[in-house]
């Protein structure tokens, strides 16, 4: 079951979380770094302190239910997955490989994983669905789903959350990865969904702003869910695209980018001496 841990550990396994996510990227050469950097935070509150969920019970009709909308940043969730014993660390060394189940976006061949996603826009359209039958079958288990938001401009966002808020689903909590850049350049830029807080809160939903990077304001947003009683909840997370990493953060060539030797060799020094700092 849950180990809940504390603020400090959060933080220190953030850091840890970010060496992994930087080291099966550079060995698989391929994988999209920035958002996973930008969303692990979120991954780590979600699974070591809010969720109700674990490897051997996994098949419990009871257990928290976890869907990565913006699935292309799967390294960020197969880490996590791997840390909390879902399956050995050591698969991920065939990551992006030939018949590997560890391929670039969610797939249910992995254990832990609840939905394939990719295709985005299609995540919370799954999760509302799920919290429907949630509803349904009397079930109190919960329903958590990460957004990027260069996915929000899909017309399918917008009729789940229009269905959401008709369902009444406090049982869903929707988080946006708000890290302002996606593959073709600023959200604002490709298509600007602000201001988002007050989309859905017109739709009928419940939101609240946090930093996506304070461990602290995560837990105490998670903490309080459901936000209103018979509204879904909406989390705006606002995160750093390759945060954690001076030289990558807030870098639009690191959706996609793969770190070169001494690129990687840099960004683990980097993590290394906050390492130190948090110990």
């Amino acid at each position: 079951m849950l180990k809940v841990m504390s603020e400090k550990e959060l933080t220190q396994k953030s850091v840890e979380y970010r060496k992994k996510i930087l080291k099966y990227i550079y060995q698989a050469k391929a994988g999209h770094t920035g958002g996973s950097l930008s969303c692990i935070d979120i991954l780590n509150v979600l699974y070591n302190y809010t969720m109700h969920v674990d490897a051997d019970h996994f098949d419990s009709p009871d257990r928290d239910r976890y869907i990565q909308s913006k699935g292309h940043t799967v390294e960020a969730l197969y880490v996590v997955l791997a840390s909390r014993g879902f399956f050995p660390e050591s698969d991920l060394d065939t990551l992006c490989k030939y018949q590997s189940h560890y391929i670039g976006h969610p797939t249910r061949k992995v254990h832990g994983v609840e939905q394939n996603t990719g295709a985005l826009g299609h995540g919370l359209s799954l999760s509302v669905g799920t919290a429907i039958a949630g509803k349904l079958d009397k079930r109190d288990y919960r329903v958590f789903t990460v957004l990027g938001d260069g996915e929000l401009p899909e017309g399918s966002n917008w009729e789940a959350a229009l269905s959401a808020a008709h369902y009444k689903l406090d049982n869903l909590c929707a988080i946006l990865d708000k890290n302002t850049l996606q593959i073709s350049g600023p959200t604002s830029a490709v298509c600007n969904t602000d201001p988002v807080d007050e989309k859905f809160e017109a739709f009928g939903w419940a939101v609240r702003n946090v930093d996506g990077h304070d461990m602290g304001a995560l837990m105490a947003a998670f903490d309080a869910l459901p936000f209103e009683k018979g509204k879904p909840s909406l989390i705006i997370a606002h995160t750093v695209k390759g945060k954690g990493v001076s030289y990558m953060e807030n870098q639009l060539k690191w959706h996609h980018g793969v770190p070169d030797p001494k690129q990687y060799a840099d960004a683990i020094q980097e993590l290394d001496l906050l390492e130190e700092t948090l110990s």
